[in-house]
């Protein structure tokens, strides 16, 4: 047995391939290959091309698939650096201040400091406050309306029993309570006319 292994003939493929192993062409072909050979595309930073039906483009030399929430998921990313300052964004509060502000925790610090001491402090806290009123009070609309106009042919009990129920909630009364809702909330805003 030991003498056909070491009989053993080297074929041209595999001198070439012990050769190749031996200068360090790890990756190099020693033989060819016979069929079908698709068409070879090059492309450029920036390209944009379509292939297997998506889209692709290379970003810093990288091959992506470009797709509907790209900007989505820009929209919640949070840069490296300040786009304010240029500061690197590594505070522990630099993710959510980006998220609301679009600002580095300090440059925010900043903002608010200089608010102060113009005396312009209050007016924005106000604005601020007000809107976020402004968005829950649309908010709050928006369920309403979703809510009355949902259907309520059947419900599912904690037993998992499916019941009918007919009827629909009274309008008139639900609008009735939403603009009761409605006044709290604005009265709830901080007057701008001081």
């Amino acid at each position: 047995m030991k003498d056909n292994i070491l009989k053993k003939e080297w074929n041209k493929k595999d001198v070439e391939r012990a050769r190749n192993l031996i200068t360090g062409k790890t990756g190099e072909r020693v033989t060819q290959g016979i069929g079908y050979s698709k068409k070879q595309e090059f492309h450029n930073e920036g390209d944009i091309w379509d292939e297997n039906g998506k889209k692709w483009t290379i970003k810093d030399g990288i091959k992506q698939n470009i797709t509907k929430l790209d900007k989505v998921k820009k929209l919640g990313k949070t840069p490296m650096f300040c786009p304010e300052c240029g500061g690197l964004m590594n505070h522990r509060f630099d993710n959510d201040y980006y998220k609301i502000h679009k600002m580095c925790f300090g440059c925010f610090t900043k903002f608010e400091s200089e608010l102060k001491i113009k005396g312009l402090w209050e007016d924005y806290f106000d604005r601020v406050h007000n809107g976020e009123i402004d968005n829950l009070i649309s908010e709050f609309k928006n369920w309403v309306d979703y809510k009355l106009n949902e259907s309520n042919q059947s419900f599912v009990t904690e037993q998992g029993d499916i019941e009918n129920w007919v009827g629909k909630p009274n309008e008139k009364r639900v609008q009735e309570g939403m603009q009761g809702v409605i006044e709290y909330l604005e009265s709830l805003k901080k007057d701008n006319d001081k």
